[in-house]
C-alpha cells in the first residue's frame, strides 16, 4: 500500500505547523489542531473527492488521560448549509469506526483487496457527519490509566461523550450553533438518549443553548429489557427459528433480564436457542454469512450480549475488511493514531470493554418520556430481518409508551416500491426498512438513505401519491 505522495503530504503537513508557528500560533490552539486533523489521504484512495475530512483525538479526562478517538467527514456539497449528524455504534465496546463509517453510512468503504470506493448512499450527502469511538478502549480511544478500561459504564460513557462534544467544537467552532443531531443504532439506543439527555441538562444549567440539539434517531435499538427481550423470543418463534419448548423457556427464564448481565439459567436457553437457529447470521436471518476457516461459533449469548456488528452490493465479509484495512500501520499514521496508545490488534469490538461494563440500566424509556416534553425530533427505525433486536421488540416498546397516533400505520415507499411501514405519534416516529437486518444501511443503504433525508427534513415518509406526482 506504499504510495509515491506520502512524502509530498509530510512537506505539506510541516508546510502548514512552520506557517503557524510564524503566525505566533501553537499546537494547542484549536484552529490549528483542527488543520492537524485533516486527512490528506487514505491508503487505497484511487478517486478524488469533493470534501474534506479529519481524524484525532479529544481529551476528555486531563487525570486519567481519557483520550477519545474521531473521524469527521464534511458535507459532499455546501457544509456551511448542513446540520451536524453524530453516529454512534453500541455494543457495549464496539466501533463507531469499523461499523458506522466503513461499512454502514460513511463515505468511505473497503473491498476485499483493502482499496477503498465511495459510497454514493453515504449520510454526509446531506449531512456533516462525525463519528466516535466511545468509551476508551473502543477502536483507537484509549486511556492512560489502565483500570478506567474495567470501568466502563453507560453513565461515564455520556459524561465523556459530552465533554468530548465541549471540546469537539472548540477545536471546529465554525460548527458552534449548528442543529446538531444524534444518531446510532443497537446498544446506541443507550448512549444517544443519555447523552442527549446530558446536552439538555448541559444546556440548562449554562443557560443557553451550547450544544443546538434539535433530535436524535436509533436503530434496532436496545431500549427496555422487558420489551426487548419479549420481541427477540417473539421474532425468533414466529420466524420459525426456535422450538416451541425453547420460546416457552426463553419467556419463563429470561423474563426481565438485562442484555448486559443475564443469569445462568438464562445463558444455557440462549445456547440452546442458538443451537436451534444453525449457521445462520441473527443479525440478518435471510443473508449469508462470511465464509471462514474451521468452526464457525454463533454462540447467540455471546452476539446478544455484543449488541452491534457488520456499498456496491452486500458483502458478509466487511468486517474482515475494516478488521485487515484499520490493522495496517499507513492507514493508522494517515489517520493520525497516537501509536504509543494504538492497540497491538485493532478489532472491531473489545470483549474486555463488554465483559467488564458496569452500569446498564434495564430501561431508557424513562429519558424517552422527559425528553419528549423538550420538543426535539425523536424517530426510532428498525430493520425487519434482524433477530437480535427486532422490528417487534420496537414495536412493542413504543407500544408501552402509550402514545397517540398522530397519523396511522402504512406503507413508505422508495421509487415507487414499499421501502417499509411507518406510524407517527405524539412525541415519536416509528419506521421499519423492509429486508434490512440489525445493521439497516450495510443491508440497504439507499433506503436507509431515504430515511435520514426525511429525519432530518422533519417530514413523513415519502408515500406512493409524493413518489407519483414527482
Amino acid at each position: 500500500m506504499a504510495n509515491p505522495k506520502w512524502g509530498f503530504l509530510l512537506l505539506l503537513h510541516v508546510f502548514v505547523f512552520l506557517i503557524n508557528l510564524q503566525l505566533g500560533l501553537s499546537e494547542e490552539d484549536p484552529l490549528v489542531q483542527q488543520q492537524l486533523d485533516r486527512v490528506l489521504e487514505l491508503p487505497g484512495q484511487s478517486f478524488n473527492i469533493s470534501f474534506a475530512h479529519y481524524s484525532g483525538y479529544v481529551t476528555v479526562n486531563q487525570e486519567s488521560g481519557r483520550a477519545l478517538f474521531y473521524w469527521f467527514t464534511e458535507a459532499v456539497e455546501d457544509p456551511d448549509s448542513k446540520p451536524l449528524v453524530l453516529w454512534l455504534n453500541g455494543g457495549p465496546g464496539c466501533s463507531s469506526i469499523a461499523y458506522g463509517e466503513a461499512e454502514e453510512i460513511g463515505p468511505f468503504h473497503i473491498k476485499p483487496d483493502l482499496s477503498l470506493y465511495l459510497n454514493p448512499y453515504s449520510w454526509n450527502q446531506v449531512a456533516n457527519l462525525l463519528f466516535l469511538d466511545s468509551p476508551v478502549g473502543v477502536g483507537f480511544s484509549y486511556s492512560n490509566t489502565s483500570s478506567d478500561l474495567l470501568n466502563n459504564g453507560d453513565k461515564r460513557t455520556a459524561e465523556d461523550s459530552l465533554a468530548f462534544l465541549l471540546k469537539w467544537f472548540e477545536r471546529f467552532p465554525q460548527f458552534k450553533g449548528r442543529e446538531f443531531y444524534i444518531t446510532g443504532e443497537s446498544y446506541g439506543g443507550h448512549y444517544v438518549p443519555q447523552l442527549s439527555k446530558a446536552i439538555v441538562k448541559y444546556n440548562k444549567a449554562s443557560g443557553e443553548n451550547v450544544i443546538n440539539l434539535k433530535g436524535y434517531m436509533v436503530g434496532n435499538a436496545l431500549t427496555d429489557d422487558f420489551h426487548d427481550h419479549l420481541g427477540v423470543f417473539q421474532f425468533m418463534w414466529s420466524t420459525g427459528l426456535i422450538s416451541d419448548q425453547t420460546f416457552k423457556l426463553l419467556n419463563v427464564l429470561c423474563d426481565f433480564q438485562s442484555f448486559i448481565h443475564t443469569s445462568s439459567a438464562c445463558d444455557k436457553v440462549l445456547d440452546i436457542a442458538s443451537d436451534e437457529l444453525g449457521d445462520i447470521d441473527p443479525y440478518s436471518i435471510y443473508t449469508p454469512l462470511c465464509p471462514v476457516n474451521g468452526s464457525q461459533s454463533n454462540r447467540l449469548r455471546k452476539r446478544m450480549k455484543v449488541i452491534g456488528r457488520v456499498n456496491e452490493q452486500y458483502d458478509p465479509c466487511t468486517e474482515k475488511h475494516s478488521v485487515a484495512y484499520f490493522n495496517h500501520a499507513e492507514v493508522q499514521k494517515a489517520l493520525h493514531v497516537n501509536k504509543e496508545f494504538a492497540p497491538p490488534k485493532w478489532d472491531t469490538c473489545s470483549d474486555l470493554i463488554n465483559e467488564n461494563w458496569k452500569d446498564s440500566p434495564r430501561t431508557v424509556l424513562d429519558i424517552y418520556r422527559e425528553l419528549m416534553h423538550k420538543g426535539l425530533r425523536i424517530w426510532m427505525f428498525s430493520g425487519d430481518t434482524d433477530a437480535i433486536i427486532p422490528v417487534t421488540s420496537t414495536r412493542y416498546t413504543i407500544d408501552s409508551l402509550k402514545l397517540p397516533t398522530v397519523k396511522p400505520f402504512r406503507a413508505w415507499y422508495d421509487d415507487g416500491k414499499v421501502g417499509g411501514w411507518t406510524q407517527e405519534y405524539e412525541g415519536l416516529t416509528f419506521v421499519s426498512v423492509r429486508g434490512a437486518g440489525h445493521e439497516v444501511p450495510l443491508h440497504k443503504p439507499k433506503l436507509a438513505l431515504a430515511l435520514i433525508k426525511a429525519f432530518l427534513a422533519g417530514t413523513s415518509m415519502p408515500s406512493l401519491e409524493l413518489v407519483s406526482d414527482s
